[in-house]
């Protein structure tokens, strides 16, 4: 297996044959939607909140929501279809999640899709809970994770998912890694290869992702979509606290398992750090179209499917020339 990372590859360009940038195509299709670019931003609490979601869902672009306020769910799914958008939720594996599903079941209250959102996702309580899923909620789009191998995404597939996610520990703010040895901290882009390469349904590239290149890398090496959470937080909107440091301004970001989110310093695998203030998301989001519209361009096509049709090559830590 040939290991590699983002900051090792470089696509090779092919003959352009559109006259603009702004003729080619960003849009990607996931559960029977379509949506402007193939990024979904974290789902993480300094990264989505309800607001933010209702923009995103408002403005055709996908996301999902982070499962750290599980009381307000329902209300969140009411809300969103209130306003004839699609709400997309996250849940866990534990008993109280069942009692979630089956409630929602039982009221007939339906989410289009649900991330069922775990460190470790290759395990026997991911499966049994999308099985559940799939049998009281069939009409949901299920997305499973985190996992990282091919043996990983068949049995998450075989059990129902509709999609599956990509990608243990190579976050900026996740410490898995360090912690438990275990991870796709430096090899991410070659696990999302070697996952899609298993996969019959959709990937989902989860971290690691450092540059506006890095969402073509992606999809070169088979994502559908490709979810984003540091480069995406920091924004006028994002949650998170705004702090002023030697007369620069940055927000907080936090992993999901860090003992800031977790609020008790137990199975810590996240850190708290600052991330530069970004000015407003929709000013990012056209940015991350522009760049993959010119992606596109240097692929020699005219939608996404070119990039994953591109030549590489294997760089080794060198796109930057020693900057």
């Amino acid at each position: 297996m040939e290991i590699f990372d983002y900051e090792d590859i470089q696509l090779i360009p092919n003959k352009c044959v559109i006259n603009s940038r702004s003729e080619a195509d960003t849009t990607v299709e996931l559960g029977g939607r379509r949506f402007k670019i193939p990024v979904v931003p974290a789902n993480m609490a300094t990264v989505i909140n309800d607001e933010i979601a209702k923009w995103l869902a408002t403005n055709d672009y996908f996301y999902i929501m982070h499962r750290f306020a599980p009381e307000t769910r329902r209300a969140f799914i009411e809300t969103m279809h209130a306003a004839q958008l699609y709400a997309s939720i996250s849940v866990g594996v534990k008993s109280s999640e069942y009692d979630f599903i089956d409630d929602l079941a039982a009221i007939q209250i339906v989410p289009e899709y649900i991330t069922i959102d775990i460190a470790h996702g290759h395990a026997d309580s991911v499966i049994a809970m999308i099985k559940h899923i799939k049998d009281v909620l069939p009409d949901s789009f299920v997305i499973a994770g985190n996992v990282a191998t091919p043996a990983a995404v068949r049995d998450l597939e075989n059990a129902g998912a509709d999609a599956t996610k990509v990608g243990v520990g190579p976050g900026k703010a996740c410490i898995t890694k360090v912690k438990t040895g275990f991870g796709t901290g430096g090899w991410q882009l070659a696990a999302v290869r070697w996952c899609a390469k298993a996969a019959r349904k959709p990937i989902i590239a989860d971290g690691g992702v450092r540059t506006n290149g890095d969402i073509a890398k992606s999809i070169r090496f088979g994502a559908t979509m490709v979810m984003i959470g540091s480069m995406l937080a920091g924004h006028q909107e994002s949650p998170g606290n705004i702090l002023k440091i030697d007369g620069k301004t940055y927000k907080q970001y936090y992993g999901s398992a860090s003992e800031t989110q977790k609020g008790e310093h137990k199975n810590v695998e996240g850190k708290q750090m600052l991330v530069p203030y970004r000015g407003r998301l929709v000013d990012t989001l056209n940015e991350m179209q522009e760049d993959l519209q010119s992606s596109i361009s240097y692929a020699g096509g005219r939608d996404l499917k070119a990039i994953t049709k591109c030549d590489y090559v294997v760089v080794k830590n060198s796109i930057y020339n020693g900057d």
